[in-house]
């Protein structure tokens, strides 16, 4: 850049009033990277004890609960008290209850004000993404997302860890990208451990942090009957490749998906049965039924929601997401895991690349109807 170009360029300004809406895990992490960055951090909270127990004891005693939390952190289970004033929002609720939380906030944030969609999914009725459904209610503010390969409590504790924060660029944006929301929340949410990368993709950002969620599951199941790590990697691989279809399809780019928000999240969720949707598979896979996974206990899984609208929307847009499918199949249709997947493994034979338009039929599948008994 030359000098004349320097000499006009303002530098960033960081946001200094955070408000955080949700103390689940996710939330607490990102209102603790906030705090450590330096920042001003009201977090909101929807049960009065765990709001309490933060501001006594600097810990969430539901989530995180040995993790201390900095200071400049204070918790509240009003929502008037933990917006008035903020320059930014997270918004950091479970998918099912976006909306709802979206209109009762409305009246309190102010037209123009960032807000960063923390929670990754997609609305079954009407198909939309998270920013979708909360510009929807918020009209006047600016939406975004946070999203990438992050699980709360290694973030929370000071891992290295990476995200995307991710806002559609206006004209204006355009002009001044430094000034713009993305790269103002970037900065201000940059910290020794927790480094930023800026996007205009808010589709693409968005469809990986959903359908990595379903993608998990099916690594999960496959794992907990036994298969290994060729089957993971084509899981992992094939789920990448259903990630970008969709997010073309929306408008997104599909390079997009190649980093933080959609490779990145996708390898993380599928590795490690730290993952609620990773652990749900597994049980499945070992042929736990689902009323009795995690001990039985209500456990809410983001992936065994979405694979509803994933599919829904899927099919609305004639995309092919075979992965997604399997199993949604099993999870809301009672198809059998081992079929499922046999027949996922003996669809038509197709090229790799989208360019090579070559589809042969699968001696496996003939062999495999046979063998079932739905051949001759």
């Amino acid at each position: 850049m030359n000098e004349e170009l320097q000499s006009h360029r303002l530098p960033t300004l960081p946001y200094t009033r955070f408000a955080v809406i949700g103390a689940g895990a996710w939330g607490t992490a990102l209102a603790s990277v906030a705090a450590q960055a330096g920042h001003q951090v009201r977090l909101l909270a929807r049960d009065p004890e765990v709001a309490e127990a933060i501001n006594r004891t600097s810990r969430n005693p539901r989530y995180l609960d040995d993790v201390p939390l900095p200071a400049g952190l204070q918790a509240t289970t009003d929502a008037a008290e933990a917006l008035v004033g903020a320059d930014v929002v997270l918004f950091v609720v479970p998918s099912v209850a976006t909306r709802a939380m979206a209109r009762q906030v409305r009246p309190l944030i102010p037209a123009g004000t960032p807000v960063a969609v923390c929670t990754k999914g997609i609305e079954p009725s009407s198909g939309m993404l998270m920013s979708q459904v909360v510009a929807d209610e918020l009209r006047d503010a600016r939406v975004g997302a946070i999203s990438g390969p992050t699980f709360a409590r290694e973030t929370a504790l000071g891992h290295y860890t990476a995200a995307t924060v991710a806002f559609d660029f206006t004209h204006a944006d355009r002009l001044a990208p430094h000034d713009s929301p993305a790269a103002r929340l970037a900065l201000s949410m940059s910290t020794g451990f927790f480094k930023t990368y800026i996007s205009d993709d808010l589709v693409g950002v968005e469809i990986g942090g959903a359908v990595k969620n379903v993608v998990a599951i099916a690594c999960g199941m496959m794992t907990g009957a036994g298969f290994a790590e060729n089957t993971r990697a084509a899981l992992i691989t094939r789920g990448m490749d259903e990630m970008k279809q969709l997010a073309e399809a929306l408008g997104g780019r599909r390079e997009t998906v190649t980093g933080l928000a959609g490779a990145g999240d996708l390898t993380l969720t599928c590795s490690s049965r730290t993952s609620r949707n990773m652990s749900l598979g597994v049980q499945l896979g070992q042929g736990i039924p689902r009323e009795k996974c995690f001990d039985g206990k209500p456990v809410v899984v983001e992936g065994e929601v979405n694979a509803v609208s994933i599919v829904d929307l899927a099919r609305r847009l004639n995309v092919s997401i075979p992965i997604c499918e399997t199993v949604y199949s099993i999870l809301h249709e009672g198809a059998d895991i081992g079929q499922a997947f046999g027949d996922l493994w003996t669809r038509p034979i197709q090229g790799e690349p989208r360019a090579l338009d070559i589809r042969l039929s699968n001696p496996a599948q003939a062999r495999q109807l046979v063998m079932d008994g739905r051949g001759t």
